[in-house]
């Protein structure tokens, strides 16, 4: 559904957003493949909040420097 992967020196991150297996969706942050983030939403509504911030997060961080990742 969503899916980006930023990287800035040896540094990754990569931020998803998924389809639950249940019920709802998942949003996944794994820096450095590490998982450093993991929510679960049921709520159509918070996704949607939850994908604005990590919109407002990755021009944050390619204004820093960091270079999306063609996957």
């Amino acid at each position: 559904m969503f899916s980006i992967a930023l990287t800035h020196a040896d540094h990754t991150r990569n931020y998803r957003v998924s389809p639950s297996e249940n019920f709802g969706w998942d949003l996944t942050l794994t820096e450095d493949r590490q998982a450093t983030r993991q929510v679960h939403y049921e709520d159509w509504h918070r996704v949607e909040r939850a994908l604005a911030a990590l919109e407002l997060e990755v021009r944050a961080l390619t204004a820093q420097g960091w270079h999306v990742v063609i996957q």
